[in-house]
């Protein structure tokens, strides 16, 4: 009898159907660096859309279906994409996005994150969804929705990381009106805690983190600010557990180049006070991370983008860097 490898997978969510994903994955399994992946991939998604878009992008390799009670007892090869076969009825290869996908979508992801539940995938990427239509207003993004479904609800850290530079929102996906009443010490403190337990446990280093406001300047007409109010006695909590934490900084300046070359990683009140600079620093040389759950979750920093579908003009630089990613981190 074949010994089985050792070598767990990498369990690939493919979102979206009518989104780019796919053409960015092609172009990142043909780039130098992926080439010397040594993990296994498996596809959960519609193994016609793939073939499809294989012949529309002149994307050669070599793909096997395989059942997912198979997964461990199968002796997988890394030259090979495996194909968990979700089936989604379609007539055109490219198309709008609807809410048609929604069911095939949401098979996906059970069958990925039970696989991860179960211990027989090394990290779990997924591919960008429409928020509108998959997740129908009861998540704010895919972040939330994963982590409910692992039983991890309100433990997840969204962590949009380059080896240079991370940031992290304390809150993710809503709208500005409501932050103000969603930011807590609590919060704050199991977030950064999370960060810091990440940095040590999985990349072998300390977090050197820098923690931004949420008024500008830092300062407020409010007799008590969020920054006295939240944040100072939060950065307290934290540094009396040993985490290295300053701040809070004002946030138009903690991204100048002499105060994040101290950092490592920079906490924010909200999504775009440190998402927008990060990806105008990096672009799209950056993946996000789910923190809290049982396994990693990786998903590149791009949405479906179906205005582009089927151009062939996508930047795998996201997808690529998850790889670079899966290649460093201790678990591998």
């Amino acid at each position: 009898m074949q010994k089985l490898s050792k070598i767990k997978p990498i369990i690939i969510v493919g979102g979206e159907p009518y989104s780019v994903f796919l053409e960015i994955l092609f172009k990142t399994l043909k780039s130098k660096s992926v080439k010397k992946n040594k993990h296994p991939i498996i596809l959960i998604l519609s193994l016609k859309i793939l073939l499809s878009q294989m012949t529309k992008f002149n994307f050669k390799y070599r793909v096997k279906t395989i059942q997912k009670d198979e997964v461990d007892r199968t002796n997988l090869k890394k030259n090979i994409l495996y194909v968990i076969d979700v089936e989604f009825k379609h007539k055109k290869i490219f198309d709008k996005i609807s809410s048609k996908s929604k069911n095939y979508i949401e098979k996906s992801f059970k069958i990925g994150i039970n696989l991860m539940k179960e211990k027989k995938g090394l990290v779990l990427i997924n591919g960008p969804v429409s928020k509108i239509n998959f997740l129908d207003k009861k998540y704010p993004g895919v972040t939330e929705y994963v982590s409910d479904k692992v039983g991890r609800k309100g433990k997840e850290v969204m962590l949009i990381y380059n080896k240079d530079l991370a940031v992290a929102p304390i809150t993710t996906h809503m709208p500005l009106s409501k932050i103000f009443e969603k930011i807590s010490i609590r919060q704050i403190v199991t977030k950064v805690v999370e960060i810091d337990k990440f940095y040590k446990k999985i990349l072998n280093k300390n977090a050197k983190i820098g923690i931004t406001g949420l008024n500008p300047h830092c300062e407020s007409s409010d007799k008590v600010s969020e920054e006295k109010r939240i944040i100072n006695p939060a950065i307290k909590k934290l540094r009396k557990r040993g985490i290295k934490i300053n701040g809070p900084f004002p946030a138009d300046t903690i991204f100048l180049k002499k105060n994040r070359d101290n950092l490592n990683v920079i906490v924010g009140m909200y999504h775009d006070q440190v998402l927008s600079p990060m990806k105008t620093l990096f672009e799209f040389c950056a993946i996000n991370l789910t923190l809290g759950l049982p396994f990693i979750r990786i998903t590149p920093d791009h949405g479906p983008n179906n205005l582009m579908l089927g151009k062939n003009k996508s930047d795998p630089s996201s997808l690529i860097e998850a790889f670079k990613f899966i290649k460093n981190f201790r678990g591998n």
